[in-house]
């Protein structure tokens, strides 16, 4: 029997590439009782829902509609998937001036509806955003998330897992700081049951490239990601409605984390009902140390930049 979440609703604004397959994602594992689509293209959003729900004799009794803004009121958690999509050759970075003004009413329109759910930041670059979005709704940070290195983490752990013969779900390995350019790998800590795992400097460089370069190949080959990040951002929302304390590489708020505060990154937290309970305090290499604190200035040094 498939595990069905009652009484909750999440609002998908954007029905992009992203957001359009995290809604099918979720009605396809009837994670939740009503989901509700929003885009500033409303034909858009109504094409998506329809064509969803016409494939629900197939699957469950998930309540799926076109909505607007006033639906946010009764939502427990609201996906920011709407911006400019990356270009070919494009950075995450350099969406952010576009983005950034998208975002502004967006958040305008949320806050005027809700002012207890989560709000799940997917459109990059997802960390600066996420901190703008803390800035303009006045949300606790806790409640603030961005999907941050999950996938990254996952892109991760996929790559040791075909280098070593090991299945992916075993490998426990992170990618922490920007999810992009400057994220780096916590080879230190990579590990199979406990047991640390050894790469030559061959397979570390090779395995991490891939990684970090991930996203670009995917947007070269096909104009953009979907699937993997829908499955990310299932996993974060599943978390926290069925409040499990999971442990994901989500992007929040830091404050003195191995010196880094007031800049939003990716780490290891504990997300349950309330957002982000608690970020765990990870023991860095000097090396990984200073790699994690050049990926927070130089995000540090975008925002600045950022009429907040």
């Amino acid at each position: 029997m498939k595990n069905k979440l009652r009484s909750s609703r999440v609002v998908i604004i954007g029905t992009g590439a992203v957001g359009a397959t995290t809604a099918y994602t979720l009605l396809l594992r009837e994670r939740i009782s009503e989901l509700v689509l929003i885009d500033a293209n409303k034909e858009k959003a109504l094409g998506e829902a329809l064509d969803m729900n016409h494939g629900l004799p197939f699957t469950g009794g998930v309540k799926l509609w076109a909505g607007d803004y006033s639906d946010c009121a009764d939502a427990d958690v609201i996906v920011i998937a709407a911006g400019a999509s990356q270009r070919p050759g494009e950075t995450r970075i350099d969406l952010l001036k576009r983005n950034a003004g998208i975002f502004d009413n967006i958040i305008q329109n949320i806050v005027k509806y809700n002012d207890h759910g989560i709000i799940l930041v997917a459109t990059n670059p997802v960390d600066i955003l996420s901190y703008v979005t803390l800035k303009k709704s006045g949300f606790p940070s806790n409640r603030v998330i961005g999907s941050g290195t999950l996938l990254d983490s996952a892109r991760f752990r996929y790559l040791i897992g075909q280098n070593k013969k090991i299945n992916p779900r075993s490998i426990h390995a992170h990618i922490i700081g920007e999810h992009g350019d400057s994220e780096l790998p916590l080879w230190s800590l990579a590990n199979v049951a406990g047991i640390g795992l050894e790469f030559s400097e061959e397979d570390r460089k090779e395995i991490f490239n891939s990684t970090k370069n991930a996203a670009y190949e995917i947007i070269n080959a096909k104009g953009a990601t979907s699937y993997a990040i829908a499955l990310a951002l299932d996993r974060i929302i599943v978390s926290i409605l069925q409040n499990e304390a999971s442990v994901l590489n989500v992007s929040t708020l830091l404050t003195d984390y191995n010196g880094v505060s007031d800049v939003y990154l990716g780490v290891p937290s504990i997300v349950d009902r309330s957002g982000v309970r608690e970020v765990l305090d990870l023991k860095l290499s000097n090396e990984e140390l200073t790699q994690f604190h050049a990926s927070a200035n130089k995000l540090k040094s975008e925002i600045a930049n950022l009429d907040l």
